[in-house]
Parts: C-alpha cells; sequence; structure tokens
C-alpha cells in the first residue's frame, strides 16, 4: 500500500511545478498589461524560475539521496508553496521576480525527489508503468493548469494562480510526512559542491541576461559581452566538475552512452518545446483575440491524450527499446510546430487552426515524455537514482530556461523585420516612428504605448499583430528543425531493441561506494 501513497505523493508534488508554469504562462499577457511590463520582463518573470530550478536542481537530488529522498522533498514543496503567495501579494513586476526565484529553488528541490521516490520504490516493468502512471497525471494537472489559470486571470485575478499551489501543498505534504517512507543512499558523501552551484547559477544567469539584452535596441555590445562570458563561467563549471573529488554533476555518469544521449535528446526536444510553447499565449490573446480561459483550453486534446496513453508509453521501452519511441516522438513533435505556423490573423476557429498542431503535439509527447524518463533511469546505477533524475531534470529545465531567451532573439528579429516595414508602409507619424525605435520591446510585447497618437493607433495594432504572429512563425520553423534534429540524434546514437539492464562501466562503477 506505501507504494501508492509514493506514486500519489510524487504525482501531486510534481504536478504543483507543473499546474505553476503551465498556468502563468497563459497569464502572461494579463500580467503584462496590468503592472505595464515589457517583453524582457516577462520573460524574466519565467527565466528568474527557471535560472534557479535549471542552476540547483543538481543539488537538490544530490541532496536528497544523502539527507533523505522525503525530507528534502517535504523542504522544497513548502518553499515552493511560501514562494508562490509572495508571488500572488507583489506590488510590482521587480518583486514578482524574485519571488518566482524562490519559487524556482523549491522547486529544485522537490522535483528531483519526486521521481527518485518513484524510481527506489519501483523497479523493473513495474517501475515503467508507474513512471508513465505518473507522466500521465501530472500532464493532466500541468495541462488543466492553463484552464484554471486563464479562468481565474479572466473572471478574477492573475494572482489567484500562485494561490492554487497551497492547498495542493498542504495535501502533498500530509501524505509525505505520514505515508510515504524515507529512503537514501546510506554510504553517499556528505560534501556538497556549493561552488559548482555558484559557478552554474552565473554562468546560466549571464547567458540568459545576455540574449534578453541582445533583443533590446542597444543591448547588442553588452549582450554579446554577457553571453562570452557566461559560456566562459559554465566553461569553468565542467573543468570544476571533472577534477572535484564531489561534483554536483559528476561528468563519469556520462560515461554510460545511452545515459549521455538520452540526456543530448532532452536538451534539444526541450530547447524546442520551451521556445514554441512560450509564445503561443501571446498569439492566442493578443493576436487572435482568444479571451484567457478559452487560450488555457486549447491543450485540452494534448491532456487527454497524455492521461489516457502515457501508462502505455511508460512500457514501451522494456518491449521495443529507446530508440524508436523516442525517434516517432520527436518527429511527430516537430511537425506539429510546423503545423502551428499555418494559421494567420484572424484564425478563430479553433478546430480548423490549432486543433490539428495540438494534437500532434500530444501524440509526439506521448512517445517521448515516459519512455525517455525511463531510458534515463535504466540508463543509471538505481543507488544513483536521485542524482541521474537531477541531471535528467537539469538538463530538461536549462533546455527551458534558454529556449525563452534564444528563441526571444528569432522572435524580437523576425518582429521587427516585418513591423517597421508596416510602419512605413502605413506612413504613421514622425512621434511613432521615434517610439518604435526607442520602445521596440513594448510594442514587440502587444502592447501600443500610450504616446502613439490616436490616429496612428489602427495602423500600430495592426502591425503589431501581425508582427507578433511574423515572430511567432520564425520561432516555429527554428524548433521544428530542433526537434528533427533530436529525432536523428536518437535514430543515430541510440541502440535499436530491448533495453538490456544497467550495468556499470568502468568510469562509473568507480563512483560507486
Amino acid at each position: 500500500m506505501y507504494k501508492t501513497w509514493v506514486l500519489v505523493a510524487a504525482i501531486l508534488g510534481s504536478s504543483m511545478s507543473f499546474i505553476d508554469a503551465s498556468a502563468v504562462n497563459v497569464a502572461l499577457p494579463i500580467i503584462q498589461r496590468e503592472l505595464g511590463a515589457t517583453l524582457a520582463e516577462m520573460q524574466w518573470v519565467i527565466e528568474a524560475y527557471a535560472l534557479f530550478l535549471s542552476a540547483l536542481i543538481l543539488v537538490g537530488g544530490s541532496l536528497g539521496d544523502i539527507f533523505g529522498r522525503r525530507k528534502l522533498f517535504v523542504i522544497g514543496i513548502a518553499i515552493f508553496a511560501a514562494a508562490s503567495i509572495g508571488c500572488a501579494a507583489a506590488p510590482g513586476i521587480v518583486v514578482l521576480i524574485v519571488a518566482r526565484s524562490v519559487q524556482g529553488i523549491g522547486a529544485a528541490l522537490a522535483v528531483p525527489e519526486s521521481l527518485a521516490l518513484i524510481s527506489v520504490t519501483f523497479s523493473g516493468d513495474e517501475r515503467g508503468k508507474a513512471i508513465g502512471t505518473w507522466s500521465g497525471f501530472a500532464s493532466l494537472t500541468g495541462a488543466a493548469g492553463p484552464v484554471i489559470g486563464g479562468y481565474l486571470a479572466q473572471t478574477a485575478s492573475w494572482r489567484w494562480v500562485f494561490l492554487i499551489n497551497v492547498p495542493l501543498a498542504v495535501l502533498v505534504l500530509a501524505i509525505a510526512v505520514l505515508r510515504v517512507p524515507e529512503s537514501r543512499d546510506e554510504q553517499a558523501s556528505h560534501a556538497i559542491d556549493w561552488s559548482g552551484a555558484l559557478l552554474a547559477t552565473c554562468g546560466l544567469g549571464a547567458l540568459v541576461y545576455g540574449l534578453i539584452r541582445v533583443q533590446l535596441a542597444g543591448g547588442r555590445v553588452d549582450g554579446g559581452i554577457a553571453v562570452a562570458a557566461g559560456l566562459v563561467v559554465l566553461a569553468a563549471f565542467l573543468a570544476l566538475e571533472r577534477r572535484t573529488a564531489h561534483p554536483m554533476m559528476p561528468l563519469k555518469m556520462f560515461a554510460s552512452p545511452v545515459f549521455a544521449v538520452a540526456n543530448l535528446y532532452t536538451l534539444a526536444l526541450y530547447l524546442a518545446l520551451g521556445g514554441s510553447l512560450y509564445f503561443f499565449p501571446f498569439v492566442l490573446i493578443d493576436v487572435q483575440g482568444y479571451t484567457p480561459t478559452a487560450a488555457g483550453a486549447t491543450f485540452l486534446p494534448f491532456v487527454v491524450l497524455q492521461f489516457v496513453l502515457s501508462r502505455w508509453s511508460g512500457g514501451l521501452v522494456p518491449r521495443v527499446g529507446a530508440r524508436l519511441p523516442l525517434v516517432i516522438g520527436a518527429t511527430l513533435v516537430g511537425c506539429a510546430f510546423i503545423l502551428y505556423s499555418l494559421p494567420g490573423v484572424g484564425s478563430h476557429n479553433y478546430w480548423t487552426s490549432y486543433f490539428p498542431a495540438v494534437l500532434l503535439l500530444g501524440i509526439g509527447a506521448t512517445f517521448f515524455i515516459a519512455p525517455l524518463t525511463t531510458t534515463v533511469f535504466d540508463a543509471s546505477d538505481p543507488a544513483l537514482s536521485g542524482l541521474a533524475s537531477g541531471i535528467n531534470n537539469a538538463v530538461a529545465r536549462t533546455a527551458g530556461l534558454l529556449a525563452i531567451a534564444l528563441f526571444g532573439v528569432v522572435f524580437t528579429a523576425v518582429f521587427s523585420m516585418g513591423f517597421d516595414g508596416r510602419l512605413q508602409g502605413a506612413r504613421v507619424s514622425a512621434q511613432t516612428q521615434r517610439l518604435a525605435g526607442a520602445e521596440k520591446a513594448r510594442f514587440a510585447g502587444g502592447t501600443v504605448p500610450a504616446g502613439v497618437p490616436a490616429a496612428d493607433r489602427p495602423a500600430v495594432t495592426v502591425a503589431i499583430r501581425q508582427g507578433v504572429l511574423d515572430g511567432f512563425r520564425g520561432v516555429q520553423y527554428a524548433s521544428a528543425a530542433v526537434s528533427f534534429l533530436a529525432a536523428l540524434i536518437a535514430f543515430f546514437a541510440l541502440p535499436g531493441g530491448r533495453t538490456q539492464a544497467y550495468k556499470p562501466t568502468e568510469a562509473s562503477a568507480s563512483m560507486s561506494p
């Protein structure tokens, strides 16, 4: 019976993060308008959370292996819930970004432990099915987030989007404390790689800051410097991990070819997903005129597919191996992004515009979400399950972190080309032309600044809507290309046939006590 409670706690705990992320994305256009934020500031609402989650999730996995997976899971959920209250009470964009950073720290402790608890509780085919169940329910609750978040933002306030985490947290904490047994690696070293965590945070932070600065007028030089500095710091992080006695990301884990390829696949595919889906709510609400509730409901077909098919897909790897489902999944996802790019301005009929893309994305995700997780665990030592989960989650979160900033460069570049040309063709006033040059980030965020004369507003509104759609299409094409790259990685680098049981290599064996 305790296995059921472990699964329930892991599902609900993960769902808090998934619901929050998906609900916040839908509410972003509303938050932007209410707080008067720029496109760059709205990116930081997501990036601040993703930065600390990506940089510290490895420490979270290691801490769980050392001090107890249940203990770190409980601490992470408590921090996440407290920060959610801070987000709801934020008086301005700066406080919201800070509270989102704290949320990321809480998630970095809780997220890897949810899957690690499943990994140490279940084994063999039972583990694959448990992961599939986790994936299905997590997708169900996570994808319900946009509907809930859109409804709350539309009918009450975007602040309630963050408060929905609180009752879930209370329930998860009660189950974890009363029903979930503790587990840890009794022989793990208690040394924590805080230097590595600092370098990872600073390196990723500088890289993201630089990419966002590049999007702004006049920010290309200092943005480029920040990107270069971030890459140097990340290189120093890898060098440190190679020589330190107790690294938070032991590079020897990648001595398993399957583990290394699975994480490379994760990086590529989640980069594509993060870039594509971040901009989708802006197109639906600011361009197509969807209400927040309707925009959130567009993902319901995705939810149904994940809920119905994820348990089945969780058993694919033991039956047919990892390569086939991962190739199919990435290929279908890439095709879905192409479908996302097809509707034009005024595509109000969801069933003939975006529904086919959402449906295909859901089918593709069914083939890769649970099988990818199973592949990562099967290629890792069960004694290091928390660390393996942490590494794979870190790769996925890092991909999502970089995607918004990186594809933001694509979005703003494509937006600017079309927007500037349309303004010139509309023969707007010199005042509007000056504003367009000085506040391009605000225009790209879908907002007509107050300084635009009334006579120019209709033409500017049309130019913004078409420019946002152009930028979105550019992001979809780039996301599709990266998804097809992920399919090629799986096809050429993963072995065919059924997955073999974990066998330690000479390098990985040296990590064991």
